[in-house]
């Protein structure tokens, strides 16, 4: 099954971006990053709050909404948070 976490929320002010990424760090991350799996994050989110590509975590890459859309129609599920 190909599963799609959406994080919708900023990263203060609310608990669930900590809960999303708890749940995708126990269920997801460790089994995406030795599947060849891809994790993306918002460009434009990144943009916003001067994130820079060098601060990403290992194996991840700045993101795109046509990637996110393409993501989207191959999943089999959709968590969005």
């Amino acid at each position: 099954m190909k599963h799609l976490l959406i994080l919708n929320d900023p990263p203060y002010g609310t608990e669930r971006s900590y809960n999303a990424l708890r749940l995708a760090r126990s269920l997801l991350l460790g089994a995406v990053t030795r599947r060849n799996g891809e994790v993306a994050v918002c460009g434009t989110c990144m943009d916003a709050r001067g994130v820079t590509d060098a601060e990403l975590i290992a194996g991840a890459q700045r993101g795109t909404m046509d990637q996110l859309t393409e993501w989207t129609a191959w999943a089999d599920k959709v968590l969005v948070f």
